[in-house]
């Protein structure tokens, strides 16, 4: 972002935040727009995994519109200003890259993710000047798939972790045959406790392989959601109600989708 495009949109929400600016504008709080971040960040997201870069650029300039205009409502009562914020975060990357503006050396990528959890728990002390605790910074309301990938990958920054990837997918083997007896003779606690150990070790697996599995979650949501509504289309242009069709009749038109969709795909 160019100062002057920056300095554009800080103008502006000074303009809609003016006592004769905008109503609505004017009662906002940071904690009020709070949920506004969250929706953007994953209209964003949204838009990043579909490649479509008009989406992107208009969820891109949202986002950034909601952080200009948080750092004004906290300028606004004496707290910082945007220009503080980030120069805070600057000074932060400068210090956890130290192989990159200063003459720390990494042999591999695992040694460097070390120092940086290192370097960023050094940061932050608790009160009686201890560095706090390897997942303190971890936010309590990440959605849980994202969370299991965090909790691993910090884990494993400390060396906290599955030997090699055979362990883990032995692991994997051993959660869902828990998984399977649970279903069998567990309460439906113990199934709930057995698949999410589970999903739990998954994650860790997919991490292993640089997968995160949220996001290869939500990519089997979509597909699912694009064969399914190609299922729907299949039957209204037959003239079918979608919904009174017996499971064979819609496991053809699912396959059909399914081909479909794979050669769109491709192509």
């Amino acid at each position: 972002m160019s100062n002057s495009a920056l300095s554009k949109l800080n103008d502006l929400v000074k303009r809609l935040t003016a006592p004769d600016g905008c109503p609505w504008d004017r009662e906002q709080t940071p904690e009020s727009l709070a949920d506004y971040i969250i929706e953007e960040s994953h209209e964003l997201v949204a838009a990043i995994r579909a490649g479509k870069e008009a989406d992107i650029l208009e969820e891109l300039g949202d986002v950034a519109f909601l952080l200009v205009f948080i750092a004004h409502l906290y300028a606004q009562k004496g707290s910082f200003t945007l220009d503080d914020a980030l120069d805070y975060n600057r000074a932060k990357m400068i210090r956890r890259h130290p192989h990159v503006f200063g003459d720390t050396k990494f042999d591999s990528r695992e040694e460097q993710l070390k120092t940086w959890e290192q370097i960023k728990r050094a940061e932050h002390t608790n009160q009686d000047g201890q560095a706090q605790g390897i997942f303190a910074s971890l936010p309590s309301s990440l959605p849980a798939l994202v969370k299991a990938y965090r909790l691993n990958s910090k884990a494993a920054r400390v060396d906290f972790t599955f030997s090699d990837d055979e362990a883990c997918e032995q692991q994997v083997e051993a959660e869902w045959l828990e998984w399977l007896d649970a279903c069998q003779n567990g309460t439906q606690e113990e199934q709930k406790h057995e698949l999410g150990d589970l999903v739990f070790t998954l994650a860790e697996l997919g991490r292993r392989k640089g997968i995160k599995i949220n996001e290869a979650t939500e990519l089997a949501n979509i597909r699912f959601l694009k064969r399914f509504e190609q299922m729907e289309a299949y039957a209204r242009e037959e003239q079918r109600d979608f919904s009174a069709l017996s499971r064979q009749e819609k496991e053809v038109l699912w396959e059909r989708a399914k081909t479909d969709t794979q050669s769109q795909t491709s192509n």
